[in-house]
């Protein structure tokens, strides 16, 4: 019976979740749902310096929001909790210990001065590999150099230490990667690294290794800039003896910034006026909050594909997926191992198409809402016409109102430059002999209000060409706009009319 799968997202609580880092929940989730299995949501908060208040309560929310739900979590419990590295500590001595005792770990002592004497001698040296490992450890003040009789004094006198992986020398390390394929490193180029530190907590790689093993992970999903890492993370299953019970690792590729090059970073975004967050994060230490992907107007839906197909092909030319079908066809076979460009205008597309989606009770709701909000009085017909008359131009739930709200409130000006062109007496004529041809009947059939303004316009020697931007510019006050018969119809025959002779009284 095949195993079941079970895959995590891990992320840290020191701040906003990173669009990256949504992405990796995202594939995660994904991959479980496609083979029936979990996926677990872990707070890696082993470093207590970096903690952010609110960050964890940020992560869950955001998650929420785009339809990413964990079956295992801080506040869903499960079978492997808890779920919180700081609430786990006495896992990690127990295998602290045994690395220890097995001679695969040791105590070391170095002060911070001492540490620093020795980077810049390897400097001064150039040496080829400049860390603390196995050219350097006998030469330091740790457990392998030191008596035993010191060592345990120094323990038990409390002198600060932190516990180092012994890596063995003469190995070569593969991790076997869906993404990469082999990738394989020689034990001597990586440092001995700190598992347990001074102040009781494990480091990332540690907890990281424990955690995956004690939960039963088959598959670590997470970005590429954890790829160094890997040849660790293997070594460390090797020396607790889980090789054969390692997971299968998946190194995802970059987002990229727009240009194509480098990883996106919350500058980027800033630079390029898009979101970098999901929904919007307030930060405690400097008061400042940034507005995510939900506060611009995006609907989760669009935010879940969009992000999908950064980085992973589904093999067609097909480009729009709800999340029930991703899950159905996710494949980690099809992630590409090339970053992803960063498309802002290719979300903003998604968004157009899920906003066209959505019924038309609801739209017509939610605008009546937002047209009560802004102090002004509608009817239902009225805003389910308008809500439909604009659906193929907006790209936001907010754009009904940018690009309509001339329904409600009278132009106080008048593009200008439109007018230097497109306004003049003969304009304004037509424009007045039209208004009073303009009734109930006549406004609610489009194809017979554009008839009367051929009719009037013909009247006068003027093709409609000429007559219907300055008609467009009375009655919006601009130079664009949907269908100008439908504005009629949506306005009436007495509001129209008003709006005409306005302009011509400003204009003329």
């Amino acid at each position: 019976m095949a195993k079941e799968v079970r895959v995590r997202f891990a992320p840290s609580p020191t701040g906003g979740l990173h669009i990256g880092g949504v992405r990796t929940a995202l594939y995660n989730y994904l991959f479980a749902r496609n083979r029936g299995g979990k996926f677990i949501l872990r707070i890696e908060d082993t470093d207590q310096s970096r903690k952010v208040d609110g960050a964890e309560e940020y992560i869950v929310e955001a998650l929420a929001w785009l339809g990413i739900e964990p079956d295992e979590s801080p506040q869903k419990g499960g079978v492997s909790g808890p779920y919180r590295q700081s609430e786990r500590l006495a896992h990690y001595r127990q295998y602290i210990d045994q690395l220890l005792a097995a001679g695969h770990a040791y105590y070391a002592f170095d002060t911070p001065q001492e540490l620093t004497a020795m980077r810049e001698k390897l400097q001064q040296e150039k040496a080829a590999i400049q860390q603390y490992g196995i050219s350097t450890r006998m030469g330091m003040r740790n457990s392998l150099t030191l008596p035993q009789a010191e060592v345990e004094a120094l323990l038990k006198s409390g002198t600060p230490y932190v516990v180092r992986l012994k890596v063995p020398e003469g190995q070569t390390l593969v991790v076997d990667d869906v993404v990469r394929g082999q990738v394989k490193v020689e034990s001597a180029i990586i440092d001995d690294k700190v598992l347990l530190k001074a102040d009781g907590y494990p480091t990332y790689h540690l907890a990281n290794v424990v955690d995956d093993h004690l939960m039963q992970i088959t598959h670590v999903i997470r970005g590429e800039e954890w790829l160094p890492s890997a040849p660790l993370h293997v070594l460390l299953y090797q020396l607790l003896g889980w090789q054969n019970e390692m997971p299968r690792f998946a190194h995802l590729p970059l987002l990229l910034k727009p240009e194509g090059t480098g990883k996106l970073s919350k500058r980027d975004a800033d630079k390029h006026g898009f979101p970098i967050f999901p929904i919007a994060w307030h930060d405690p230490r400097t008061g400042n909050t940034a507005d995510g992907f939900r506060e611009h107007g995006y609907l989760p839906e669009a935010v879940v594909n969009f992000l999908a197909l950064l980085g992973w092909n589904p093999g067609t030319e097909e480009e729009v997926f709800a999340l029930p079908r991703l899950v159905e066809i996710f494949d980690l076979q099809r992630i590409n191992k090339a970053g992803a460009k960063f498309d802002i205008e290719k979300a903003k597309w998604y968004n157009q198409i899920y906003l066209r989606q959505q019924p038309a009770d609801q739209l017509t709701r939610q605008f009546l809402a937002e047209i009560k909000q802004k102090g002004h009085a509608c009817s239902e017909a009225k805003a389910r016409a308008i809500v439909a008359l604009l659906l193929e131009r907006v790209t936001f739930f907010a754009d009904f109102w940018n690009q309509g709200q001339f329904f409600f409130v009278l132009p106080a000006e008048y593009d200008r430059q439109m007018a230097r062109k497109k306004w003049g007496r003969e304009v304004a004529r037509v424009l007045s002999a039209f208004a009073r041809k303009l009734t109930g009947e006549r406004v609610a059939d489009t194809d017979a209000t554009k008839q009367a303004l051929w009719e009037v316009a013909n009247e006068h020697g003027l093709g409609l060409g000429k007559v219907m931007p300055g008609l467009r510019l009375a009655l919006t006050g601009g130079s664009g706009g949907p269908d100008l018969m439908q504005i009629i119809k949506i306005l009436g025959a007495e509001e129209t009319a008003n709006r005409i002779q306005k302009a011509i009284a400003t204009l003329n």
